[in-house]
């Protein structure tokens, strides 16, 4: 079995704190057996909650292989043409092309 992850910790112990407040508070009671029995229905709740906790993903047999090239995206439709960004953008300007210094 795998080890717990902080998530999985993090969200089990916070559902059995506030589920055990909140039937304590709700039931009104003062019966020792009652608090047990809240006590140990919060504790299996925050379990199944700390098992349900979805897992990070681990490299399965989607992820991509070392080596292979991503798929490229589709290029960006524009409004104004089809023709892409790249291809309209002019050379850049030197300064002594823009303002030649004149001796």
């Amino acid at each position: 079995m795998p080890r717990p992850t902080a998530a999985q910790l993090a969200y089990g112990s916070a559902t059995v704190v506030v589920s055990t407040i909140a039937m304590l508070l709700l039931s009104q009671t003062s019966s020792g057996l009652w608090i047990a029995f809240i006590a140990a229905a919060a504790l299996a709740l925050g379990l199944l909650v700390a098992v349900t906790v979805p897992l990070p993903r681990s490299r399965g047999r989607h992820a991509a292989r070392p080596g292979s090239r991503p798929a490229a995206p589709a290029p960006a439709r524009l409004p104004y043409g089809d023709a892409p960004t790249a291809a309209r953008v002019t050379e850049p300007r030197t300064a002594a092309a823009e303002h030649p210094v004149h001796h």
